[in-house]
């Protein structure tokens, strides 16, 4: 029975391309594209291409993250240049407008920690890079703190399934969302001792 529910369709879809020759390229579009308008993240293909190569579970990784952050350059510029005209359409087309406005207070008193906090948590990262772009936080701190937010959340992944395999694979689906919660404490942390031991 095909799913009536066009999201659910779309991941589906996302998914297939696991199993053609061209799964590698399609992750990098999907990852790309996330970041600024594609609903479906691109863990779902990395997760399961890892599984399929294990192998390749870090060039995955790898790919996967230098499409999201080129995809999340392309976010930022969304909201730097047309907000007004195209970023606030985005948000509203998937109901994240809300979210906006809390993010815009989080880059106005954090910056750099609250991009790099983006990476990893369960709100869609493109609400993330528009408003970056929106509130006009300094580019070269965007781009490293995405790099390495989004990195270490592809990389650990990978990590994950090319140490466990399958057996992970219910666990990262399942417990997604407090994973995510618990790599942001993480990072959060870590920018804590780093402001303690700069000062």
């Amino acid at each position: 029975m095909v799913s009536r529910n066009p999201i659910k369709r779309l991941y589906h879809w996302v998914l297939h391309w696991a199993d053609t020759p061209y799964g590698a390229l399609a992750l990098f579009i999907v990852a790309f594209s996330e970041s600024s308008f594609f609903p479906v993240p691109p863990d779902i293909l990395l997760i399961a291409l890892a599984l399929s190569k294990p192998k390749k579970a870090y060039m995955y990784a790898l790919i996967c993250t230098i499409g999201s952050v080129l995809g999340g350059i392309l976010g930022y510029f969304i909201g730097y240049a047309f907000m007004e005209t195209l970023g606030f359409k985005i948000l509203n087309f998937y109901g994240v407008l809300d979210k906006f406005e809390m993010i815009a207070q989080y880059y106005n008193r954090y910056n750099a920690l609250a991009v790099g906090a983006a990476g990893f948590t369960p709100i869609p990262y493109k609400v993330f890079t528009i408003a970056a772009g929106a509130c006009q936080i300094n580019f070269p701190v965007f781009l490293i703190a995405s790099i390495v937010s989004r990195g270490m959340r592809f990389f650990l992944q990978a990590l994950l399934l090319s140490l466990f395999g399958e057996k992970i694979k219910n666990f990262i689906d399942k417990y997604f969302n407090l994973l995510s919660l618990l790599f942001l404490i993480l990072i959060i942390m870590g920018f804590v001792v780093v402001k303690l031991v700069i000062k």
